[in-house]
């Protein structure tokens, strides 16, 4: 039987992570510097440099895209769960400006007179994320500061004026040479910070070392769950002509565009346009990999290429007040109602009428059904409840309320990306072991797909199923030796919302709160489905390819609409089960085992 691999934990991490929550105890402003020798010391894999006098660039990017661009200016950083929460430590942030990060969805507000930043914060693993990412981000910040104040770069830097249209011809290479950097690190800065911001940016590291401060306003379980109940409020009032309290219901946590796509046939319909703007305009350099798709095939490459570049191709048109009309017809024809600020917490809900949908508009991937069946899928009262992934803990407390409030539960889908310690990018992991950090409870539990469900369905990585994965507190929180002691108890596939989930279905199925520290079963009891499909968006312990190195973007299309198209199969083929059933007499809710 699988136990819980022995050592489970770095002492390294753990006492980074006890002090800076034993820190953020104190009723004033903590300051990042604090933390900057735990940090160093837990020796993070995706971290590698801080305790050298090299520059990470990797790093500094890698957390830079996970905060607002204003952190270059900010002096505190308050973290909160609710506008209240802040109103009631006298920050009145609905006047201060919203800002946002780009590679992590999260609400931020910004004060420039004080010069603070608000960050809403779901659950405690988003302190586990903020916390790594400022230290990350001010170490490798005063690296830089250190350097350009070595010989006369700095005055050279401080003298060149904004209103110059560029560098001056030599001075990207001076620069590179101060920071000791290669032409393509000196490119990644440049990305990260382009046109005159990289300018601005090296100008004010050369005038100020960073001196983050942090404080956390309401650190209470029941902030938490306000937080939690508000969200659900304001999405419940959006569909509350849909009655979703006395509904059977699928949930599905994924993200905000795939299945969409997948039922509203929009896509499809402006493929042509779609197709003639990548010729044009060539983003991304979609125009390479539009010229390699194979030709007359019909298994979902074109479908996939079309579903990302109408992205691209919805948000380049001038007219997004028709283009916001069109896809609200759309939508709204396949039955879905889309909540997209449920107000807290930055996590977009989308609940479809399963009879609304149109089989004609389906992907082809979906027609899976004769027309008798697909009448059956007519009289259905179902909804699928669509969420985009939160980060870790939040997951537990968005299912536990949901949970709680809607009519029955008839499936449980989480879709998501993961890091793989023994395939490639790309790849797809199908575990039916969990490990779970936070509860550090191993959970068992029978999967509801397997390879043959999604290996038909991707046409570039693998499939591996009846995997073991380890549901971790957050990317930065981990280390070489820490990922060494999973793997060699057979963990490959590492994440953030498994366990989370895991812990709010047991509390669904069981009348207590979920276990510490023991293994669970979840074989028997459990009255629904639980599917989980991680692709790989990370090599962790390869030197092939890393988080850091590589952007998934069109490359991780393949993987992600294989597992939705996946659990959009397993939801159709349920609910037309289930109906059939209730035309027979039988118990609806009860399906038989696969």
């Amino acid at each position: 039987m699988d136990r819980t691999p022995p050592a489970a934990k770095s002492d390294e991490i753990e006492l980074y992570i006890r002090t800076y929550y034993s820190l953020l105890r104190s009723s004033g402003p903590v300051r990042i510097r604090s933390l900057e020798d735990t940090h160093m010391g837990m020796r993070s894999n995706l971290h590698h440099l801080a305790d050298s006098a090299d520059i990470d660039i990797s790093a500094l990017v890698y957390s830079a895209l996970r905060l607002p661009d204003e952190i270059v200016d900010a002096q505190l950083v308050v973290m909160g769960q609710m506008e209240d929460v802040f109103e009631r430590e006298g920050y009145s942030i609905e006047d201060w400006r919203t800002v946002k990060a780009r590679a992590r969805r999260r609400k931020y507000y910004y004060d420039e007179q004080s010069r603070t930043i608000a960050a809403f914060v779901a659950s405690v693993s988003d302190i586990d994320d903020l916390v790594p990412c400022m230290t990350t981000f001010q170490i490798e910040w005063n690296k830089i500061h250190e350097r350009l104040n070595n010989g006369r770069i700095r005055d050279r830097l401080l003298n060149q004026t904004d209103s110059a249209q560029s560098f001056s011809v030599d001075l990207p290479t001076v620069i590179g040479e101060a920071l000791d950097l290669t032409p393509g690190e000196l490119e990644k800065l440049g990305q990260l910070w382009p046109g005159a911001r990289l300018l601005s940016n090296l100008q004010k590291a050369a005038r100020n070392r960073l001196d983050l401060r942090m404080k956390v306003l309401g650190s209470g379980l029941g902030d938490y769950r306000r937080s939690v109940q508000h969200w659900w409020g304001k999405l419940e009032s959006a569909v509350a002509h849909l009655n979703p309290w006395e509904r059977p219901i699928y949930f599905v946590s994924s993200n905000t565009h795939s299945i969409a796509n997948l039922v509203t046939g929009l896509s499809w319909e402006l493929q042509h346009e779609i197709l003639e703007y990548v010729r044009r305009e060539n983003p991304e350099d979609l125009l390479t990999e539009l010229n390699a798709l194979p030709k007359d095939s019909d298994n979902g490459h074109l479908h996939n290429f079309l579903y990302y570049a109408s992205r691209l191709y919805l948000s380049s048109l001038h007219n997004q007040a028709h283009v916001s009309k069109l896809v609200a017809e759309r939508e709204r024809a396949a039955g879905i109602t889309r909540v997209s600020d449920p107000h807290c917490l930055d996590v977009e809900a989308q609940v479809f009428e399963l009879c609304c949908i149109d089989h004609r508009q389906l992907d082809p991937r979906l027609r899976i059904f004769d027309e008798e069946e697909w009448k059956l899928l007519r009289e259905s009262n179902a909804l699928v409840l669509n969420i985009d992934y939160p980060l870790g803990m939040a997951a537990y407390h968005i299912f536990s309320q949901v949970s709680t409030a809607v009519g029955r539960i008839m499936g449980v889908y989480v879709l998501g990306k993961a890091a793989t310690l023994n395939g490639r990018v790309g790849d797809v992991m199908i575990p039916n072991v969990v490990y779970d950090e936070h509860s550090q409870n191993t959970f068992l539990f029978r999967n509801c797909f397997t390879a043959t469900d999604v290996s038909g369905l991707l046409n570039f990585g693998t499939v591996f199923d009846n995997q073991k994965a380890v549901t971790v507190r957050g990317t930065i929180l981990q280390n070489r030796q820490f990922m060494h002691i999973f793997y060699e108890e057979g963990y490959t596939d590492i994440e953030m919302e498994a366990g989370p989930y895991l812990s709010g279905i047991y509390e669904d199925v069981y009348p207590q709160r979920y276990p510490v520290n023991e293994i669970v079963n979840l074989f028997i009891n459990v009255p629904y489905d639980i599917g989980l499909i991680h692709y790989a968006s990370d090599t962790p312990i390869s030197r092939r390819q890393t988080l850091l190195s590589k952007s998934m973007s069109y490359f991780g299309v393949d993987a992600t609409y294989a597992g939705s198209v996946a659990v959009m199969r397993r939801i159709l083929s349920q609910e037309v089960t289930r109906m059939a059933r209730l035309k027979k007499g039988a118990n609806p809710l009860i399906l038989p085992e696969r």
